[in-house]
């Protein structure tokens, strides 16, 4: 017999209120048993790379300084000067991090996986996945944390000073008066004075709008099933974020106080770039008026704001401010301003109506992108290994990280390169809006990721594929192409690859193919600093070799096999 739809709906609520309560003690319980393990693993981990790499990390960074062209000696001598103060900013904030992250990633991750498992069908899987989710998959999280910091640090971070080191001579060399070092040093103390207890006063402040405005949306959205609480088996995870919220708040406090301290040091810079000690103390006086504007913005709060906003720059130019000032997410409907420069802001969560879950799962996943690209880096690899264009040698030359190794970087550049030729080559064929992946799945601009990582990647590959589109190679030139991106400057193994290729004999259309090769081969080293794409590209690299290692045994195989079939005949 059909139960009344009212009872029905109680029924429901009582299910859902059962399910959240048992979901919040059993999150908990994991939370302590799992949490500390992690925790200690990922803070001893990340504590130890840092400290360990320190003494390298001095010596490389005086080494690129005493070496580096586009800098000259006055500059140099202020910068190795600074290098102790900026070593210990580094110590400080990487171990604050660090305890930060781990405390956060042991603790909570358990939590939040046991509210994920609502989001499966069965009743089995949801108590399955509730009481496993979380455990072993968050110590596993924790090593490869550590394990991405060390690239970060171990072979980003080297790379980045290799690419300094070798920048061309023609490039413009930065001068330094010494005039100039002292109002450098008291503006960017002053910058440190005014802005961090600024910043944090405006974050305290606002911080309790901040809280209560965020508990009214989702609260509405709960009444209202809008948003994150449309689909029912989300719910117990919305409910999670009304719990976790004043966390939310306390992170975006400490945040906005973190961008701060690189807000303040900026100022040192204005006052090289602009050539002026006012303009220096205008940028300080005026940054706090960015930062109470946008804050404004973000929450909704009346426009504008009750600080001065004085001029500090000559002329409009499009200098962005540092990366390491966090700016907030782009609240829905709220379009920010068009100065050339943006203010920084406290990161918080939109505080607009949510998208629901259906809709977000249209989006493709950054995790999916990840994936694509390691999957058709094999899958051009395991061809060129067969086509014998690359070998086991180049394989085991990049895994013991001779990347100077001219086999090597055809393995490290030359088939990343290659790869993302095939992709962009197989989106203009398939007139695409964006790119197409593996298995048709198509990135444009519509569906992509909302990662800032993504988009310094995303937008330079779309405008190198209308690039290519636009001079419409032929046959024999994308052959060349092909060639040039995987073996970049090695001409013998250029020459040794019989490909229908033509050299191209118009001198633009060959300088036009060269520079999308230069272009491409700047994409892919950008992206190698990534320290996740650098282990999941080593772990295509170790199967690519053992690929090589079961072709070689095959083809070892197959003589005995023909000799044993004569003898038996």
């Amino acid at each position: 017999m059909d139960l009344p739809h009212n009872l029905r709906g109680c029924l429901k609520v009582v299910y859902l209120i059962l399910a959240f309560c048992s979901a919040l003690f059993l999150g908990a319980l994991k939370g302590f048993l799992v949490g500390p393990i992690a925790c200690l693993i990922l803070i001893i981990g990340n504590i130890g790379v840092i400290l360990g790499l320190l003494p390298a990390h001095l010596v490389w960074t005086f080494c690129t300084l005493v070496k580096i062209k586009i800098l000259d000696a006055p500059f140099k001598v202020a910068i190795l000067l600074a290098l102790p103060v900026l070593f210990g900013i580094w110590l400080g904030f990487s171990i604050a991090g660090s305890v930060l992250v781990g405390v956060g990633y042991g603790f909570l991750t358990p939590w939040v996986s046991t509210f994920e498992a609502f989001r499966h069908e069965k009743e089995t899987k949801k108590l399955l996945h509730s009481v496993v989710d979380g455990t072993w998959g968050t110590i596993k999280g924790s090593c490869t944390v550590v394990r991405d910091f060390a690239d970060l640090c171990h072979h980003s971070y080297p790379v980045y000073l290799k690419e300094l080191r070798e920048s061309p001579d023609s490039n413009e060399v930065q001068t330094l008066r010494l005039i100039h070092v002292p109002a450098c040093i008291i503006v960017g103390l002053m910058g440190l004075i005014v802005e961090i207890p600024l910043y944090t006063t405006i974050a305290i402040v606002k911080s309790p709008y901040m809280l209560f405005k965020g508990w009214f949306r989702l609260v509405h959205d709960l009444i209202s099933r809008e948003g994150p609480f449309l689909e029912t088996a989300c719910i117990p995870i919305a409910g999670l974020t009304i719990l976790m919220w004043p966390i939310v708040v306390i992170g975006s406090v400490l945040l906005a106080v973190f961008s701060s301290f690189f807000v303040g040091l900026y100022a040192s810079a204005i006052v090289y770039q602009e050539r002026s000690f006012r303009r220096g103390v205008s940028y300080v006086i005026a940054m706090v008026a960015e930062f109470d504007e946008y804050t404004n913005d973000w929450l909704y709060l009346c426009e504008g704001t009750i600080f001065p906003k004085p001029q500090y720059r000559n002329k409009r130019v499009t200098t962005r401010l540092p990366e390491s000032s966090f700016r907030g997410i782009r609240v829905a409907g709220v379009k920010p301003r068009s100065d050339s420069t943006e203010a920084p802001a406290m990161l918080m969560p939109s505080l607009a109506h949510s998208r629901s879950v259906k809709e977000t799962i249209q989006e493709v996943k950054m995790v999916q992108i990840w994936g694509n690209m390691m999957r058709s880096c094999e899958i051009r690899g395991k061809e060129l290994l067969d086509a014998y264009l690359i070998t086991p040698a180049d394989l085991h030359e990049w895994l013991k990280a001779k990347n100077s190794n001219e086999a090597a970087a055809i393995v490290g550049v030359g088939l990343p390169c290659f790869s993302l030729l095939q992709a962009l080559l197989y989106s203009i064929k398939g007139n695409s809006s964006g790119m197409l992946l593996l298995d048709d799945v198509e990135i444009t601009h519509m569906n992509r990721p909302k990662d800032k990582l993504l988009d310094w990647f995303f937008n330079p590959v779309m405008v190198l594929k209308e690039q290519i589109k636009a001079i419409t190679l032929g046959e024999s030139e994308v052959r060349f192409l092909e060639k040039v991106v995987l073996f970049g400057s090695n001409t013998q193994r250029m020459e040794a690859w019989e490909n229908g290729s033509v050299v191209p004999q118009n001198a633009l259309r060959a300088a036009q193919i060269q520079a999308i090769s230069r272009r491409m081969t700047g994409m892919v080293r950008s992206v190698s600093k990534f320290p996740t794409y650098r282990r999941m590209f080593r772990q295509v690299v170790k199967d690519l070799v053992a690929y090589s290692s079961e072709k070689e045994a095959s083809n070892r195989s197959s003589p005995m096999r023909s000799i044993t079939s004569i003898d038996n005949v």
